[in-house]
């Protein structure tokens, strides 16, 4: 029950509000002739996948816990691993930077 006066956050508002800030919940990139892959921003990567990233031995590791099933295609449309996580460690960097500036709203 909410108190009188008295803002709340609520959670999904919460999470909206930084994705919003942030330019959404998947990072968005194209390679060679245009063709397009994601991967989840560095905020809103899971727990596990997380893990697996700060455990991975090299960037080609890295790239294919952030494509998944998609690693082959991306090479074969011209992206290298290295390029993949020089992008990953700036989303990163300018989302810490981002979430430092921003006020989550309340309600």
């Amino acid at each position: 029950m909410s108190k009188p006066n008295k803002a709340r956050y609520r959670l999904e508002s919460v999470r909206r509000s930084f994705a919003e800030a942030v330019g959404g919940e998947a990072v968005e990139f194209e390679v060679g002739d245009g063709k397009v892959f994601s991967f989840p921003h560095p905020m809103f990567a899971p727990d596990a996948m997380q893990q697996q990233l700060n455990n991975a031995q090299g960037d080609e590791a890295g790239a294919r816990i952030l494509l998944g099933d998609s690693y082959d295609e991306f090479v074969a449309a011209g992206g290298d691993a290295n390029s993949l996580m020089l992008l990953y460690v700036a989303v990163r960097n300018e989302a810490q930077d981002t979430v430092q500036k921003h006020r989550p709203t309340k309600g």
